[in-house]
């Protein structure tokens, strides 16, 4: 199963960061946020990305273009333009780097994905999220629920739009960004039928957390699955400060691997 991670935003509630480096590259631990993602869905087994580029996706792409070598050790003949590869430590990922448009929004760089996932289920994340999610767990959730789309449903302080839920774990309503409001809320980690493309129509103006989650959660196709563990959104400095102390002092709680 493939794992789709948006990571084309632009990142300017973290501007201090992201003018010289995409969202999803400012580092944690001396690693990308991205990667500590990617470590994540590895850890369940999961090794097949679909990356969603945008804003100075050339960086993604440096980064993994050069990513086995930085991690092997090199024997290089000069003289013949040779090189003999020892040791490598590089994780099993097959990651697919597609340029969506620097200004195409969520639901748009989604759409533009739709031939590399093909009619298999899929997953769907943020490219500046961690979490502890149990993806096995997820996956069950959304397997049970016969819907077309399961979300991870977190709590969080209200910056994020909130999510009402019905007893059977079915998402009732979807409002995006309501002021003032703390209760569960979209925290990603998706899980999708190839259905929902169908959903998205507004081309790279669509806003997956608009139009298309509140249809499905309207016909009664969006389902939740509840975590209780920890999530966090690197959305600002003080977030990425954060995150950076936990993994200092060995106390990452999504550090599953």
């Amino acid at each position: 199963m493939k794992v789709v991670i948006l990571a084309g935003g632009k990142g300017t509630r973290i501007s201090e960061e992201t003018q010289v480096v995409p969202k999803p590259m400012i580092e944690i631990g001396g690693k990308p946020i991205l990667w500590h993602i990617m470590k994540t869905y590895s850890h369940y087994g999961y090794n097949e990305f679909v990356i969603c580029l945008g804003y100075l996706g050339y960086m993604v792409k440096e980064y993994f273009s050069h990513y086995f070598l930085h991690l092997s050790d090199l024997t290089i003949d000069l003289r013949n333009n040779e090189m003999e590869i020892h040791n490598n430590t590089a994780e099993p990922w097959k990651v697919t780097l597609v340029e969506t448009g620097p200004e195409t929004m969520t639901g748009g760089r989604l759409k533009r994905i739709q031939k590399y996932v093909g009619q298999e289920t899929f997953m769907l994340t943020y490219g500046d999220g961690v979490g502890n999610v149990n993806i096995p767990h997820l996956l069950a959730s959304h397997k049970k629920s016969k819907n077309l789309a399961t979300l991870t449903a977190v709590q969080n302080a209200g910056r994020f739009g909130i999510i009402e839920l019905e007893k059977n774990n079915r998402v009732k309503t979807f409002v995006e960004k309501p002021m003032g409001e703390s209760s569960w809320i979209n925290g990603g980690f998706f899980v999708l039928e190839p259905e929902v493309f169908s959903y998205i129509k507004k081309g790279d103006a669509a806003i997956w957390e608009r139009e298309p989650l509140e249809q499905l959660a309207k016909q009664g196709e969006l389902n939740a699955f509840r975590h209780l563990g920890f999530w966090k959104p690197m959305d600002t400095l003080r977030d990425k400060l954060e995150l950076e102390k936990m993994w200092n002092a060995g106390q990452a709680p999504w550090k599953v691997w």
